[in-house]
Parts: C-alpha cells; structure tokens; sequence
C-alpha cells in the first residue's frame, strides 16, 4: 500500500521556542500514526509570515505557498488550535482562509484539490469552546472538499473557567480524552488508507 502523509498545522499563537499544549495533545495523536507507518510532518504556523487574504499567493514575502504545497501532498491534514474566549485562534482562522483562497484548484479529474484528503482536529486550553471551534474547523474543511470521518475532533479543556492547562493538569491521563486520541488518529488512517486505493469517483462532483 503507498505510504499515508499526515500533516499537523499547530495554529497555537506560540512559536516552536516554546511549549505547546495543542502540540503535546497532538503529540498523542502523531504518535499512533507513526507507529501504523504514516509519514508525519508538524508546521507551527506562528514560525511563518503568513499574509491575510484568500488569494493562493499574497505575494509580499507571504509564506503560506511553501506551507500549501505540504498540504497538496499530504492525505490527512489535522488542524490543532487553543481556544481563546471559547473561539479558535486567529491564526486557525487564517488557515481556514487560505485553504479556502485555494478551493479553486482541481486535480487530475477535475475534482477540488481537497478530494480524497481526510480532516480531524485537536483542541486545547482551560474554558469551554472546544466543540464550537473543533465544529467551526471540520465543517470549514469539509465545505472545501476534505472528507471528515466519525469522531475526529480530540480536546481537553479542564474544567470550566481558568485552571491547569493540558501539560499542567490531568488531561494526558483523561481517558474521554485518550479515547479521543485513538478514535482521531485511526478513523483518519482507515479513510485514508481507502481513499489511497479507491478514491472518489469524478461523476457529479467536477468543478465547472
């Protein structure tokens, strides 16, 4: 079977100087996807000059067409964002932007470039939100043609109101949480997996 490539984009506000609680839950989910032989790739987005727009190329010094090309290539694309007053990051919007900027494009069949790429989401921080940003997330994926399987979406948030953060608290032994973890990295692989050898058929489904 040709070998899976997972792409994790980090929209944490954080560079890669420094820790990241979206990163370490994420860690979780990259971990089982190595081990069943998937090529993985982190990109932290806050590293990058990522311009604002949906054109594929703001010009300018913008480096999302660098970070674009890891998602052509990639079978799975996992987004991971804090929450921040119970909404995605700005920079997970960004992406969503810029992904959109890019719905135009087709693949040999004529197809969204997205087809037969599977989505999934990780979601930390130490407030409510995470349904909210994980659904904002997913369904923006899916409208530009990635494939969303069951149960996708991991997170840890804590209890209600401020407190211990993902690596501070008890969310690496939470077992909704772990449960989670396996269901977002498995039912991406499996899908994955299918799409690899069956993908979707052109008819009904080409862009104009």
């Amino acid at each position: 079977m040709k070998p899976i490539k997972a792409l994790f984009l980090n929209t944490s506000l954080k560079k890669s100087s420094e820790s990241s609680n979206t990163q370490a839950l994420a860690d979780e989910v990259l971990a089982i996807l190595s081990k069943e032989q998937a090529e993985i790739e982190t990109i932290r987005l806050a590293d990058y000059n990522i311009s604002l727009g949906i054109s594929p190329d703001m010009g300018d010094g913008d480096e999302w067409p660098k970070i674009f090309e890891k998602v052509k290539e990639a079978d799975i694309l996992i987004i991971g964002t804090p929450i921040w007053l119970g909404e995605k990051s700005s920079l997970a919007t960004l992406a969503i932007e810029r992904l959109y900027g890019s719905s135009s494009e087709t693949n040999e069949k004529g197809q969204s470039i997205f087809y037969n790429k599977v989505g999934g989401v990780v979601v930390t921080g130490n407030e409510d939100g995470a349904k909210h940003a994980a659904g904002s997330i997913l369904y923006g994926l899916s409208h530009i043609g990635f494939v969303i399987p069951p149960n996708v979406d991991t997170y840890w948030v804590g209890e209600a109101g401020p407190g211990p953060s993902y690596m501070e608290g008890e969310g690496e032994e939470n077992s909704f949480t772990k449960q989670h973890v396996e269901m977002l990295a498995y039912n991406t692989l499996h899908l994955a997996r299918i799409f690899k050898e069956n993908p979707i058929p052109a008819e009904g489904n080409v862009q104009e």
